[in-house]
């Protein structure tokens, strides 16, 4: 026997009657980090212990909530024994390893190979059948060394303050903003904070992670400082009365041209917390699975250059095109 791996709004494993990370609400679902896109409001969930408290956050209602430490083993129906494993995508982020009669199973949810400075390192389980998603999956998008880019955003901040210009980061609430607090931070310079982007920031704080100084935004006091915001907040209310401000934008996607122009910024840096084309690669070659399902952004084409490596892959929910060599 072997996995049975479905998708629909989410992965569905029918073997052992759970989800992950299901979209629309179920009676049971993993939930590998609290981005809006991965969570619901779901009757039963399985987490770590961060990721249950932010989305508590993010989910009203009521559920029942399993949450383990990386590494512990759960034991769940089916005789089915699960682990959690650090995801590297943002705090509290975990990819589920399940050992069945079916085999070793291993899928990713979001994940970053890369070290992150608001996230557990990536762990890297070996596994029969590797799920895997797949956002930055074309040989394009091969990051810069993350310490350029640390850098980078360090001298937009300075060269902004010393023109006596507010620089303004954008950058999505939770995970992104409180990486973006630990560089600029670091590097000796204030910090305010959107109030969303604040919210979220204290509760890392309460769950653990030392982070630099941070204040919440001041509309009469902000000068002087960097201010991280969310990222529609720079082109709307209540951003607009930040004046001069110098504003950038923090994504993988800035890798693609005009991406200052499509997000009406200054500068563009390509900050992510998903892996990119090479680290795709390695996380394959290092899990060392017998098949491999893709998910999200490029999944087809990745899927296609696993098999020109000789590997099975499969593209989840799509048409999958076979190349064949005549």
């Amino acid at each position: 026997m072997s996995w049975e791996v479905r998708f629909k709004q989410g992965v569905h494993l029918p073997q052992i009657g759970w989800w992950l990370d299901a979209q629309k609400a179920q009676a049971r679902s993993f939930v590998s980090h609290a981005h809006s896109d991965h969570i619901a409001s779901h009757r039963e969930t399985l987490s770590t212990r961060v990721t249950a408290s932010l989305m508590r956050m993010r989910v009203g209602g009521k559920r029942q909530e399993t949450t383990l430490d990386y590494g512990q083993p759960w034991t769940m129906e089916f005789g089915c024994e699960v682990k959690l494993y650090p995801a590297g995508h943002i705090f509290g982020s975990a990819m589920l390893h399940a050992t069945s009669e079916h085999g070793r199973l291993l899928y990713t949810g979001d994940f970053k190979l890369r070290p992150s400075l608001a996230a557990e390192p990536c762990a890297t389980p070996r596994a029969d059948v590797l799920v895997m998603e797949t956002t930055f999956g074309l040989p394009r998008y091969v990051f810069p060394p993350r310490e350029k880019i640390e850098q980078d955003i360090v001298d937009f901040c300075r060269e902004a303050l010393a023109d006596r210009v507010t620089p303004v980061l954008l950058a999505y609430s939770l995970g992104k903003s409180q990486e973006l607090l630990q560089i600029v931070g670091r590097a000796g310079l204030p910090v305010m904070l959107h109030a969303q982007a604040y919210k979220l920031t204290k509760r890392y704080s309460e769950l653990g992670m030392k982070l630099p100084p941070f204040a919440l935004l001041d509309p009469k006091g902000y000068a002087g400082h960097v201010i991280i915001s969310p990222p529609l907040q720079g082109h709307t209310e209540p951003l607009t009365w930040i004046h001069p401000k110098r504003t950038a934008v923090a994504t993988g996607w800035a890798m693609d041209p005009g991406a200052i122009y499509r997000n009406g910024c200054d500068a563009a840096f390509p900050l992510s917390d998903h892996a990119d084309f090479p680290d795709l690669l390695a996380f394959v070659e290092r899990v060392q699975p017998k098949v491999v399902y893709t998910l999200h952004g490029f999944a087809k084409e990745f899927a296609a250059t696993l098999r020109a490596r000789s590997i099975e892959a499969w593209a989840i929910g799509q048409q999958n095109q076979l190349d064949l060599a005549l």
